[in-house]
């Protein structure tokens, strides 16, 4: 029906006419911002009155929108207009949801450069990461609208005489997808159209400092005729409205990406029937990470110093995958380190939208800022600060320059906790099973690396190394769709694999029919 899936390709930023369209799209969304957005409930624009606004974090007084925050009562309304639209949804066939993801695919790509430059004034991505978040959304849309249509036929069973058996796979109803700011784009895309093209309906809840791109999103999801309902755009605080749906007896389903703690608590609220409720929810939950990169004896320092740098300085390291720690063998450690601190002296750091394509942008916002200055002090107490990013000049916007703290315990805060900015802790092991241990001493299990030449070592981890992605001789970051799927273990979520093949499923209930002649 389709063609094969292929991951959406970069581009090089160093190339002229590649940048020239970056900077024309950066001129255009600076040429729009200010503009107000609405939550969209059954197709309708709401006017709520309490209005939020979105600024740039880079530039402090820069206005990107200002957004109508949605109440419980309009929460309630997205339910109900979720529901009324389940009821045609979902009997649509499969190759006509996927055939509105593809469409929706077709518009963002032609429109990348744009989506890219909301980002890297709403987030403060650079170039490249608010790029790649563009081409992640792409993937997901295509990738997702090819399974739907592999896995929503019916399946064949054993045969037995004088019976048709059969087991097909039924959409839930309307569920809630509650999206994080630093994938502002791909994850949020990717969690409501995943369900979506099963079928189901779906309330979009986009994180609170990210709300102008998933309006945004929510623009080409109409452009490309999606009927009414079948998504319902809800922004607005999540103790307010997440807490109300979570808990809500006919939301059969929810889907986080964020932090560990609300998490857990989406958990727990899933996971308790509330009077009335006839469904056991699911929680498919993707949370933090205290991500390691171990790194062997007789390997080469330089493309492991890459490495590392990219994977813990990458977006100023807000990423649940960012490599926060590295622990090296004690035989190269005090020489990976210098390189490492070379490295990340070298990027550069500054608002992402100026023409300079900086390495490093601002942190997400003052909480954020605040959280990681305070962890640097802890730092200064558990190990020897080798690079200081904590003086950098903030006084336009959140900036924090790498900071990197070396001959930290395994046991210490900075190793335990997790930071969500660049800050990376660097432990010493005595060998290859002292890194190993350290390495799984954690709550956490979403990503980590191991760079080794020693094959048994590398087979090793590959059993060993408790985390959901794993990645031999390259960085801890980058997963692409159907490449690698994310999601980890432990306290770092339930494992659910986004941008796989067993995806899909978290969003259906299989049902067995049997009719005897």
């Amino acid at each position: 029906m389709f063609t094969p899936f292929q991951n959406e390709p970069y581009v090089n930023f160093a190339e002229p006419d590649v940048r020239s369209k970056m900077l024309a799209a950066l001129q255009k969304v600076e040429s729009e911002l200010g503009k107000t957005y609405l939550p969209v409930i059954g197709g309708q624009h709401i006017e709520t009155g309490q209005i939020a606004v979105s600024v740039n974090p880079a530039r402090r007084e820069q206005v990107i929108g200002y957004v109508h925050e949605a109440t419980e009562s309009l929460a309630e309304s997205a339910v109900q207009a979720g529901r009324e639209a389940f009821r045609s949804w979902s009997r649509v066939p499969v190759d006509v949801r996927a055939r509105y993801l593809v469409k929706v695919a077709a518009l963002l790509r032609r429109r990348i450069y744009e989506f890219s430059a909301w980002m890297v004034l709403e987030s403060s991505k650079s170039w490249l990461e608010a790029y790649a978040d563009t081409a992640e959304a792409v993937d997901f849309l295509e990738f997702y609208a090819r399974e739907a249509v592999r896995i929503c036929r019916p399946h064949p069973t054993t045969d037995y005489s004088g019976e048709e058996n059969e087991v097909m796979y039924l959409p839930m109803g309307v569920g809630v997808s509650i999206s994080p700011w630093n994938f502002p784009l791909a994850i949020m895309a990717g969690m409501a159209v995943s369900a979506v093209v099963v079928g189901n309906t779906v309330i979009m809840k986009p994180a609170e400092q990210t709300p102008v791109i998933a309006a945004k999103f929510m623009e080409l999801l109409e452009e490309a005729s999606l009927p009414p309902g079948v998504v319902n755009f809800l922004p607005g605080r999540g103790e307010i409205i997440g807490e109300y749906l979570t808990g809500h007896t006919q939301i059969p389903f929810v889907s986080f990406t964020g932090s560990r703690d609300v998490g857990l608590h989406i958990y727990q609220r899933t996971s308790t029937p509330q009077p009335g409720q006839r469904w056991l929810k699911r929680a498919i939950l993707e949370m933090g990470g205290k991500d390691a990169t171990v790194v062997d004896e007789g390997v080469d320092l330089d493309a492991v110093a890459e490495g590392v740098v990219a994977g813990a300085f990458g977006f100023q390291g807000q990423k649940c995958s960012a490599c926060s720690r590295l622990i090296a063998h004690t035989a190269i450690y005090d020489a990976l380190l210098e390189k490492v601190v070379e490295r990340a002296k070298a990027l550069t750091l500054g608002n992402p939208a100026s023409p300079d394509n900086v390495s490093m942008g601002a942190v997400i916002d003052e909480e954020a800022y605040q959280k990681i200055r305070s962890y640097i002090e802890i730092g200064r107490s558990e190990g020897r600060v080798v690079l200081d990013g904590s003086g950098a000049d903030a006084s336009e916007g959140w900036f924090l320059a790498p900071t990197i703290v070396a001959d930290v315990a395994p046991s210490a805060r900075i190793a335990q906790e997790e930071i969500f900015g660049p800050v990376l802790a660097v432990i010493r092991a005595d060998d290859f099973d002292h890194a190993l241990a350290i390495a799984n001493d954690t709550d956490y299990g979403l990503t980590g690396a191991l760079y080794s030449n020693n094959r048994a070592h590398l087979e090793r981890a590959r059993h060993e190394y408790m985390v959901g992605n794993l990645y031999l001789n390259r960085k801890c970051t980058g997963a692409l769709v159907d490449v690698q799927p994310f999601g980890g273990f432990k306290m770092s979520g339930t494992d659910s694999k986004a941008g796989g093949r067993d995806y899909l499923h978290h969003f259906l209930l299989a049902k067995s029919v049997s009719e005897r002649w």
